[in-house]
């Protein structure tokens, strides 16, 4: 038995940065009902022909391959979580291992949204584990903009969304008091509907009825969002999730050195703070500047708070994480 280890950690956003005072001139909203609300100041969004949901994470894992010292020929699978592929099908997997010249290895998507980079890297972790594999590139990557509803109709999700990849490669550790100790994942399907976005899809609403009803007030295309129960459910699924975390391992939130929680809401972040009575080192959040990414935020956040000097070899880390399905999880690190 093995342990799995994060050797490397990248991440691109676009160039484009959107303010709430660009997106108060196509839609009635203000930066400071923007702020109240979601702690969000900016996001960014591709430019439609420059970037892709895979090109980004692309972008992303060079930068972590490079960082592990591993060769891409030795990469032996790839993971790919995002709910905005570039096609309906084939998944963004396979054209990231088109696209770095990988050899033929394994691709597979995850399709978890909010909490799909933690879903990810818990796939990697048990093939790690077990010897199956050893090094595995995990990317977490969005496209947003360009599928949300940026009128007044949409305004309430549209403004907090923002597009973004990150990445990381986990390798063997023999150490096995080293690197991932734990993953944790939890569904509840009962409340799929209450963040979603149903159509296209097969067992719907499919693109021959849309077209055919050309409904201009037909909104299942766009995300929808009951965020005052999203909002409830994610406080306390996130502190479930973390304190499950720390019970399998017989820790306790003083060990915690630092808290990763999925970009969501920076309202949900600070909750979740206070209750586990943590201090703002011990707290990364970085939804100010780039919006929810989804899939994107867990890796984003995590590299950026590496980048720092946040993170240091010996510390204890907590990836968490709540979103649409509903779906959430944790994931235990001693870096």
């Amino acid at each position: 038995m093995y342990h799995s280890k994060i050797t490397g950690l990248g991440y691109y956003v676009p160039d484009n940065v959107v303010t709430n005072d660009d997106l108060s001139r196509i839609m009635d909203t203000n930066d400071e009902w923007i702020q109240e609300r979601t702690g969000i100041q900016e996001r960014r969004h591709i430019v439609p022909g420059e970037d892709t949901t895979t090109t980004m994470g692309v972008k992303a894992a060079r930068i972590a391959i490079e960082r592990s010292g591993v060769a891409i020929t030795d990469i032996d699978f790839v993971v790919f979580a995002t709910l905005s592929p570039d096609y309906y099908f084939p998944g963004p997997g396979v054209l990231v291992q088109r696209d770095l010249g990988m050899n033929t290895v394994g691709a597979l998507d995850v399709r978890n949204q909010c909490s799909g980079f933690v879903y990810a890297i818990s796939v990697a972790d048990q093939y790690i584990k077990t010897g199956m594999y050893k090094n595995i590139l995990v990317i977490g990557s969005e496209v947003q903009s360009t599928g949300l509803d940026m009128t007044d109709r949409g305004r309430s999700v549209s403004v907090i969304f923002g597009d973004g990849a990150g990445a990381a490669v986990l390798s063997r550790e023999e150490d096995l008091t080293k690197g991932i100790l734990s993953t944790h994942l939890h569904s509840e399907g009962q409340h799929a509907e209450e963040l979603a976005v149903k159509a296209p899809g097969m067992g719907g609403r499919w693109i021959t009825d849309i077209l055919s009803e050309n409904n201009p007030d037909d909104e299942s295309y766009f995300p929808y969002m009951n965020g005052q129960f999203v909002f409830k459910n994610a406080v306390v699924r996130f502190s479930e999730v973390i304190n499950e975390g720390l019970d399998a391992n017989n820790l306790q939130v003083s060990d915690i050195d630092m808290l990763i929680p999925h970009q969501a809401n920076l309202r949900i972040s600070q909750f979740i703070q206070k209750k586990f009575g943590l201090t703002d080192d011990q707290v990364f959040n970085n939804i100010q500047k780039y919006g929810n990414t989804t899939a994107a935020s867990v890796p984003i956040a995590l590299t950026e708070a590496w980048e720092q000097g946040k993170i240091k070899s010996g510390d204890l880390v907590i990836l968490a994480a709540f979103g649409s399905g509903f779906t959430w999880a944790s994931a235990v690190i001693r870096w």
